[in-house]
């Protein structure tokens, strides 16, 4: 079961918490203060914006916090707008225990920079209810993360 505007609001903790991005049957995440676009670290909370040229890679920090009950996961989307820009989106599933800020992947496609702005709304999350609360809810290496994350795998 998707979870509804009403029981995001009361049961999911989301900080900073904007009104204006709750939506019907999910919340859209804001662009966060740190990036790093093709490598390089970007302050976007100093800059204002980050740039994501043609063909090129960034890492974006969601502005809120999400914390998730051992009974509910997250599922995200990119926003349309920036799919119909030439943005792609690679998004794990948010598991059940989840708590912290996240990092997501974007590719731009296009021939074309694509401009985001800090604050700007950019990804939906919708919350599916579970049957039953995980028996193993997330307690991983990204649990907690309130700055921009590069991968922790270990290439062996």
């Amino acid at each position: 079961m998707i979870l509804p505007d009403h029981k995001i609001r009361k049961e999911i903790l989301i900080e900073p918490f904007n009104e204006k991005s709750l939506q019907p049957a999910g919340y859209d995440l804001r662009v966060g203060k740190e990036a790093m676009v093709n490598g390089k670290f970007i302050n976007v909370e100093e800059e204002g914006k980050l740039v994501i040229p043609p063909k090129g890679h960034a890492l974006i920090l969601t502005l809120e916090r999400v914390k998730l009950p051992d009974d509910v996961m997250g599922d995200m989307r990119l926003r349309s707008t920036f799919a119909r820009e030439g943005l792609l989106g690679s998004f794990a599933w948010v598991d059940p225990g989840w708590d912290g800020n996240l990092t997501l992947a974007f590719f731009n496609s296009s021939e074309e920079e694509v401009i985001l702005h800090y604050e700007e709304r950019f990804v939906q999350i919708a919350f599916h209810r579970l049957e039953e609360p995980s028996k193993n809810p997330y307690r991983g290496i990204y649990q907690g993360s309130q700055h921009l994350k590069l991968s922790k795998r270990k290439i062996r």
